[in-house]
């Protein structure tokens, strides 16, 4: 009986944890094409700001000939 509760237990946190994908999940099969990739369109601006501050980072560094060949 307390292996069952076990896997019962692990499977109703799961189920709670990943609860937002069913929205997602919900989004994806309507027309909203932009609310349904709105995730993807943040992670891409967030990383496009990240390259370009580490370009400007390099720059910076290759104008002060401060960089480390080790």
């Amino acid at each position: 009986m307390i292996g069952l509760n076990i896997w019962r237990a692990t499977g109703d946190f799961f189920t709670a944890c990943f609860a937002p994908y069913d929205l997602f999940r919900k989004i994806n099969k309507s027309e909203h094409w932009w609310m349904a990739n709105m995730v993807n369109i943040i992670l891409f601006l967030i990383v496009a700001g990240l390259f370009i501050y580490w370009y400007g980072q390099l720059i910076k560094f290759s104008k002060n000939n401060t960089e480390d060949y080790n």
